[in-house]
């Protein structure tokens, strides 16, 4: 009970992190995404390494030693920084609810991936809660204009992302470490040789934001260090009911404090996929108690 109770302390802390860090890019959106990425990247190596020597992850070695793991870990790396990039420029140009949305679908994009690629099964519970998200997007893009490409790639790229994670059982730490060392090189070079359009380099912004773009790489790992306590302390489908603290956090900031517009259009979309949200979740705690 003990164990459990910290478990749930901090996959609690890591989700609400995950959650209000819109808040924290929005103080950056005075510089072009892709440089907040690139500082991102960089920062989130340096933080990483010292963390997993500070925590004496030995898998270091083992992973820069292997070049198919490393292969592996460069893909991936790829990933979760476009991802990551995506996010930081939904963040500063105002579509906090879209990038809310793509989370609340990654769920269900998982459940596909895993079928297609892994050879998972989806009941006819789970078939239908895709489809009902499905249908909210579907919905969203007739009516509202526009195809929402943020939301479906951040539902997409992180998908991707885990599913390949899941079939190279690594530590989660150590292999962030990796792949963020391994886009090191790129986001230095871009840094130095490319040019921004806000004419924002490293060196000619104000301490403040110096100092923003360093913490970058804090909150990215701190987060992901808390969620791997959770991980060894309570069961992995207990941690997966706590997943939507995020998007829903972002929901709210994107509509209360950054007064975004949420219109009737967004609330049946919303609707259609919390539904599958809701088919899903039944459908877990059902089989939780056979």
């Amino acid at each position: 009970m003990r164990q459990n109770t910290q478990g749930i302390f901090f996959v609690l802390l890591a989700y609400v992190s995950w959650g209000v860090l819109p808040l924290f890019w929005k103080q950056l959106d005075s510089v072009p995404a892709t440089d907040i990425l690139a500082h991102r990247i960089l920062w989130s190596s340096v933080f990483m390494l010292i963390l997993c020597l500070l925590l004496k992850r030995d898998y270091l070695r083992k992973y820069f030693s292997n070049r198919k793991t490393l292969g592996k870990l460069f893909i991936t790396g790829v990933l979760v920084s476009i991802n990551w990039g995506v996010f930081i420029y939904a963040v500063n140009t105002e579509q906090v609810i879209e990038t809310s949305l793509g989370y609340f679908i990654n769920p269900l994009v998982s459940i596909v991936l895993g079928m297609v690629f892994l050879g998972e099964k989806m009941n006819k519970t789970q078939i239908l809660a895709f489809l009902l998200a499905m249908a909210g997007v579907a919905y969203l893009t007739i009516n509202y204009g526009h195809f929402p490409w943020i939301a479906i790639v951040l539902a997409f790229s992180f998908g991707v992302y885990g599913l390949l994670k899941k079939t190279m059982s690594l530590d989660s730490m150590s292999a962030l470490a990796v792949e963020t060392t391994l886009l090191a090189p790129l986001s230095i070079g871009y840094l130095i040789l490319g040019t921004s359009e806000a004419g924002a380099s490293f060196i000619t912004q104000p301490n403040s934001i110096i100092l923003l773009l360093i913490l970058a790489g804090v909150v990215t790992a701190l987060p992901l260090y808390w969620f791997g306590i959770a991980t060894g302390k309570m069961p992995l489908y207990s941690i997966g009911f706590f997943q939507y603290i995020a998007p829903t956090i972002s929901l709210f900031l994107g509509i209360y404090l950054f007064h975004e517009t949420f219109s009737p259009t967004h609330a049946v979309a919303f609707s259609f996929i919390w539904a599958g949200l809701a088919l899903y979740i039944g459908d877990m705690m059902i089989k939780l108690r056979k």
